[in-house]
């Protein structure tokens, strides 16, 4: 017998409080995500390897704090990913210390000495992520198909057991007006230990400009990528 489809947020939490995975919304332009206190959790309601890596949610101040103090970062480098999480909102590829033993936590987001980061810290969904400072996340999806954009849509992805919060179910939500954007996966900024900073995969954030190369500008240009120099 299927179980039953409750999507609020207290059922949310419950989920989440017994290493189960559940589908979170985002702010306007990003889609839907499923998180988990476990990455085993996450590859298992998206029907992928337990083993494959997924990305760190640095949504709790404090676990961004540990994850910088573990990058190979020069301090304005280290500045610049802060504010690409924060503000951005991107998805952070960032090279990990050789000289420093990072939080065991960090393994499940690493692979080849670089770690991968999602900053999305909204607020309406703080009650539900702040009681896990620590939270791996990936897209709202199956392999091969697109991020869920809408609750609807991503209800049809996941099976029973996997609750989807609904962004009406959060105080101070409105639905996109009519003529928005649509809705994608977060950009993916490669950063490196000088702060270079290089387009990895193309996102929700960089889709407004005319190509990688003007968005970095912009990025430049807002303070929240290092400014190259000759």
């Amino acid at each position: 017998m299927t179980t039953p489809r409750t999507d609020g947020v207290d059922a949310v939490r419950a989920c989440l409080s017994l290493g189960r995975a559940a589908v979170l919304p985002n702010p306007a332009p990003l889609t839907f995500v499923v998180t988990a206190t476990t990455a085993h959790a996450v590859n298992r309601a998206k029907g992928r390897p337990a083993g494959r890596p997924v990305a760190l949610w640095t949504h709790h101040p404090r676990t961004t704090d540990l994850v910088l103090r573990s990058l190979r970062l020069a301090p304005r480098a280290a500045q610049s990913a802060r504010l690409l999480l924060t503000e951005e909102r991107v998805t952070v590829l960032a090279p990990l210390r050789r000289d420093h033993t990072p939080p065991d936590w960090l393994a499940p987001a690493t692979h080849d000495g670089w770690v991968l980061l999602f900053g999305a810290r909204w607020s309406p969904l703080r009650p539900v992520l702040d009681e896990h400072p620590v939270l791996y996340v990936s897209s709202a999806n199956r392999t091969g198909l697109p991020p869920a954009p809408t609750a609807a849509r991503a209800r049809a992805v996941f099976p029973g057991q996997v609750p989807v919060l609904d962004p009406a179910a959060l105080p101070g939500t409105v639905p996109d007006p009519p003529g928005s954007p649509p809705r994608a996966a977060t950009t993916t900024l490669r950063l490196h230990p000088d702060g270079r900073t290089e387009l990895h995969r193309p996102g929700a954030q960089d889709a407004a400009h005319p190509g990688p190369a003007a968005y970095l500008r912009h990025l430049r240009a807002t303070g929240r990528a290092v400014r190259e120099t000759a």
